[in-house]
């Protein structure tokens, strides 16, 4: 399709694709993506690959483009010049767990199927992964945060989405809560082996879930680093450690030693 007079390209493989596709074949690809707000390229040429099962941490300020690029893969914005190919199913978890308040919870986690009484073993079965299978039946307004976004994460899942698409989605829990979360999110993410996106404003965060960190600046990807550290992993780990001096020196923060996790902030 055309936008503003550049070639876009957008795909979705099929079906048929996706099922003889081998582990190694890659399940996105993206080349020269430009998306442009203003007189201001956001994303300025990204090209990007994931296979079945990679896990990658998007890193910077505010205003990098991120969420931009998180939306384009997610089909909720478009872009104005490159090439997308993605697979065709894919979930999007934000920070905001995002059910609906007049449905009950298994209800919510089957959202859009055509007859959900149908499935409602799949949605109790989908509860189950992220263990609150006990609150099927019960209203979204009488769960605790870290219960709704258990509740996100069932319903993203239960598409069995080649890509996994997660903008910021621990960041409004408290910290014990966060922890859980991250351990369920591993996995899951094990068990189903999609390709992962994560958007994070935390270092620490994006170190422990991802294969990969990229930190994003001036519309490009400034690093691409690898995690080369087997899970679990410990934020007293020495390889860690420098890994989180060397994402903290990219995105211009200065941490004291042995500091606690650090968010990266809204540049000013």
């Amino acid at each position: 399709m055309s936008v503003s007079g550049k070639k876009v390209t957008i795909a979705a493989a099929t079906a048929t694709e996706s099922d003889a596709a081998a582990e190694n074949s890659p399940s996105v690809i993206v080349r020269g993506l430009r998306r442009v707000f203003g007189d201001r390229a956001v994303l300025d040429g990204i090209d990007l690959t994931l296979y079945t099962g990679d896990f990658i941490a998007l890193l910077g300020p505010s205003g990098t483009g991120k969420t931009t690029l998180l939306r384009i893969l997610g089909g909720l914005d478009t872009a104005d010049e490159g090439k997308v190919v993605v697979p065709r199913a894919r979930s999007i978890v934000f920070q905001e767990p995002r059910l609906v308040p007049a449905m009950k919870v298994w209800r919510n986690v089957v959202l859009g199927a055509p007859n959900m009484r149908a499935v409602k073993a799949q949605a109790i079965a989908s509860l189950a992964e992220v263990g609150i299978e006990k609150h099927a039946n019960a209203w979204p307004r009488t769960l605790s945060g870290g219960e709704a976004q258990r509740v996100a994460l069932a319903r993203a899942l239960a598409t069995e989405p080649g890509l996994l698409l997660l903008d910021e989605p621990f960041a409004a829990l408290d910290a014990l809560t966060r922890i859980r979360m991250h351990d369920l999110l591993a996995a899951l993410c094990e068990r189903h082996r999609p390709a992962v996106v994560l958007v994070t404003h935390d270092v620490d965060e994006a170190i422990l879930l991802a294969d990969r960190v990229l930190v994003l600046a001036d519309g490009n990807i400034r690093l691409d680093l690898p995690v080369d550290i087997g899970k679990p992993r410990l934020q007293s780990d020495p390889r860690f450690l420098k890994l989180r001096e060397r994402l903290l020196e990219q995105l211009g923060v200065v941490a004291a030693a042995g500091a606690g996790p650090v968010e990266v902030q809204p540049a000013n």
